[in-house]
C-alpha cells in the first residue's frame, strides 16, 4: 500500500471515531413557564408508618424532652422507648427534619454548660441514629444554661433544666 492510500485511510478512521464518540444532543420543545396549582403529591405511607398527625396524637411522639442527671451526657434508661420512637418517625418521613436543643442548669461556668449542652444533644442524636435515624435529618444546638424553664435555684428546678429539646421543624 502506498503513503497516500495509508494517510487516505488513516484520515477515514479518524474521521470515523470522532463521529462514533460525538454525543447526539435530541432538542426537545420548551414548554412555557406557568406556575403549578396543584400540589406536590404526598409521600406514600405504608401501613404502621407514622404521619406527621401522629407527632400530636401518639404518646410516644409527643414525648419530647429528655432529662438528664446532674453533670451528666448519658442517655438515661427511661428515654429509649422515646427514642425508637422518633427514630422510626425519621425513618418513616424521610424529609422530617428535628433540632435537638441541649440544655444545662445554671451551675457551671457559661463555656462549660454549652459544651455539656452539646454534648447531651449528641447523646440523643446517637440514640436515634442507632436506632435508624438518619444524621442528616438532625441538627444539634446547644444553649446551655440560657434558657431555663425554671430560675429557683433548687434540685427540682435545677433537674428540669437538664435537658435537650426535641423541636421537629420540618414534619
Amino acid at each position: 500500500m502506498n503513503a497516500t492510500a495509508k494517510n487516505v485511510l488513516m484520515a477515514a478512521m479518524l474521521v470515523t471515531a470522532v463521529a462514533a464518540c460525538s454525543k447526539k444532543v435530541k432538542e426537545e420543545p420548551v414548554a412555557p413557564a406557568v406556575p403549578s396549582t396543584v400540589a406536590p403529591p404526598p409521600e406514600a405511607t405504608t401501613p404502621g408508618a407514622f404521619t406527621p398527625e401522629d407527632l400530636d396524637r401518639d404518646a410516644c411522639l409527643r414525648q419530647r424532652i429528655v432529662y438528664f442527671d446532674f453533670d451528666q451526657d448519658a442517655l438515661r434508661p427511661e428515654f429509649q422507648a422515646a427514642m425508637a420512637c422518633h427514630a422510626k418517625y425519621l425513618r418513616d418521613r424521610p424529609s422530617a427534619r428535628m433540632t435537638l436543643e441541649g440544655h444545662a442548669d445554671e451551675r457551671g461556668s457559661r463555656e462549660y454548660n454549652l459544651g455539656l449542652g452539646e454534648r447531651r444533644g449528641n447523646a440523643v442524636s446517637s440514640a436515634l441514629q442507632a436506632n435508624g435515624g438518619s444524621a442528616s435529618q438532625i441538627t444539634v444546638v446547644s444553649y446551655g444554661e440560657e434558657r431555663p424553664t425554671c430560675n429557683e435555684s433548687t434540685e427540682d428546678c435545677w433537674a428540669k433544666n437538664r435537658r435537650v429539646e426535641i423541636v421537629y421543624t420540618a414534619k
